[in-house]
């Protein structure tokens, strides 16, 4: 899998929806807060690669 940009357009309890960088007309992809990094808040940069997200 290609590395991925996205940002954070909300966060819902134990939840994010992420929205891709590069296709903003896909549906936000929604991932459990414990799979990404600490401190995100909405608005974050993430970058996802190899199985794991990282705040940029």
């Amino acid at each position: 899998m290609e590395p991925r940009e996205y940002v954070v357009e909300q966060i819902d309890g134990d939840y994010a929806h992420l929205r891709r960088t590069d296709a903003q007309e896909e549906e936000l992809k929604l991932v459990a807060r414990a799979l990404l990094p600490d401190g995100i808040m909405e608005g974050s940069r993430l970058h996802y690669e190899m199985l794991e997200y990282t705040l940029v």
